[in-house]
C-alpha cells in the first residue's frame, strides 16, 4: 500500500476535517456560553464585572478546545464518513481502488494535523492562558493587583521543611517570580534532630533560584546555639512555583512537564501522587485515543451510517465517544483504588475499542 496520499485520501480527509471543525466549534460554542452563564453568578464580587468574566472566558476557550477535541473528533469523523457513505461516494471511491484500510489512513492522516495542534496547545497555550485567567479571576474578586494564591503553605525539599504565611505571584514588566512571606525553613538531620531555624520576611523564587531576605539564622549545636542576621541569603532548592501550588491547582490544568516535576517533589517527599499520575499519563495517552477513536469508528461508515440520516450519525457518535469515555474513566478510577499502573488502564479501553472495531471491520469486509 503506498503511504503518499492520492487525490482520494485528500478529498476524504478534507470532507472529514471540514465536518470536525464544524462539530467542534459547534461542541465549543455551546460550551462556552454554558461557561459564561455559569460565571453570572460572581460578577459583582469585588471589582469581577461583565467585562472581566468575557476575557475570563476568552482565555480558558484554549482549554476547552483541547478537552472538546477527541469527542469533535469521533463525532465530526462519523458523520463525514456517513454523509459519504449515504451520497454513495464511498463506492464509489471503492471502485477505483480505496481500500477500507486505506480510508481509515486518510481518516487519521487528516486528525493527526489537529491532534498535534492540540497536543501543543495542550503543553503550551491552554495552561498559561487558563493560569492567567485564574488569576484575573481571583485578582478582581479580592481586589488585589496580583492574586494571593497560598496561604498557611507547608512543603518539604528533603530535610528541609517550610512555612510561609502567605505567598503571591509578583510582576515587574515581563519579569514575573514567586515571592513567599513570613517564611521558616527546619532543617532536620538524618538522626531526626533540629539542626538548623532560618526565618526570612520574605523569599524571592526567580529564574537564577531563591533569595531570602531579612533573615535570622539559628544552628542547633548538641551544646550550643548560634545566632546571625543577614541581609540577604541565597538558598538551593529544587522548590518552585508548580510544586508549592501544586496542592490547591487543578493538576487537569498543568502541562506535562509541571505534572512531572509535581510527581517526582511528591514521590521524593513521600507524598501520594496517584492525581497527578493520573493526568500525566492522560496527556501522553490523549493523541492515542484520539486517533483510536476515529479508526474504531471507520467500519460503521460501511453499513451502519449508510442507511440512516444525520440525526442517526449524530446518535452513533455521540453514544460511541461517550461510551470510550466512560470505558476509560472507569478503569482510570479502578487504578486509583487498586494501585495498578495507569498506562495499563488508559491502553486497555484502546485496545479494547480497537479489537471491537478490527472484528467489525474483518466482518463487514467477509
Amino acid at each position: 500500500m503506498r503511504l503518499l496520499p492520492k487525490i482520494h485520501d485528500t478529498y476524504v480527509g478534507r470532507t472529514v476535517l471540514g465536518t470536525v471543525v464544524l462539530t467542534w466549534a459547534v461542541l465549543a460554542g455551546l460550551d462556552v456560553m454554558l461557561g459564561l452563564v455559569s460565571e453570572f453568578g460572581d460578577i459583582g464580587k469585588g471589582r469581577y464585572g461583565l467585562s472581566e468574566a468575557f476575557v475570563y472566558m476568552a482565555l480558558s476557550v484554549p482549554r476547552r478546545l483541547y478537552y472538546l477535541f477527541p469527542y469533535a473528533a469521533v463525532i465530526g469523523s462519523l458523520m463525514a464518513l456517513g454523509q459519504l457513505a449515504a451520497t454513495s461516494e464511498l463506492t464509489a471511491l471503492r471502485a477505483v481502488g480505496l481500500s477500507r484500510r486505506r480510508l481509515g489512513f486518510a481518516v487519521a492522516g487528516a486528525l493527526a494535523i489537529l491532534t498535534a495542534l492540540m497536543v501543543l496547545n495542550g503543553e503550551k497555550i491552554a495552561p498559561w492562558t487558563q493560569q492567567r485567567a485564574d488569576a484575573l479571576k481571583s485578582a478582581a474578586k479580592s481586589g488585589r493587583a496580583v492574586p494571593q494564591y497560598t496561604q498557611g503553605l507547608w512543603a518539604r525539599d528533603g530535610e528541609t521543611i517550610l512555612n510561609a504565611d502567605s505567598g503571591q505571584e509578583m510582576s515587574r514588566g515581563a519579569e514575573r517570580w514567586l515571592q513567599l512571606r513570613s517564611v521558616s525553613l527546619y532543617r532536620v538531620g538524618a538522626d531526626g534532630r533540629l539542626q538548623e531555624i532560618v526565618h526570612a520576611q520574605t523569599a524571592d523564587r526567580r529564574a537564577n533560584g531563591w533569595t531570602l531576605r531579612d533573615v535570622t539564622r539559628t544552628r542547633i549545636g548538641a551544646n550550643s546555639v548560634e545566632q546571625e542576621r543577614l541581609p540577604t541569603m541565597p538558598w538551593t532548592s529544587r522548590l518552585d512555583a508548580t510544586m508549592l501550588t501544586s496542592g490547591s491547582d487543578r493538576p487537569r490544568y498543568l502541562s506535562a512537564g509541571d505534572l512531572r516535576r509535581a510527581i517526582d517533589y511528591r514521590r521524593r517527599n513521600d507524598l501520594d501522587a496517584s492525581e497527578f499520575e493520573e493526568h500525566y499519563w492522560g496527556r501522553w495517552f490523549y493523541p492515542i485515543n484520539v486517533l483510536a477513536l476515529c479508526l474504531a469508528a471507520v467500519p460503521f461508515a460501511f453499513g451502519t451510517l449508510r442507511s440512516g440520516g444525520m440525526g442517526k450519525r449524530l446518535f452513533i457518535g455521540i453514544v460511541f465517544a461517550l461510551g470510550f469515555w466512560l470505558l476509560q474513566t472507569q478503569f482510570v478510577k479502578l487504578a486509583a483504588v487498586y494501585k495498578f499502573d495507569y498506562r495499563v488502564a488508559y491502553l486497555l479501553p484502546t485496545v479494547i475499542m480497537l479489537g471491537a472495531s478490527a472484528y467489525l471491520f474483518k466482518k463487514r469486509s467477509g
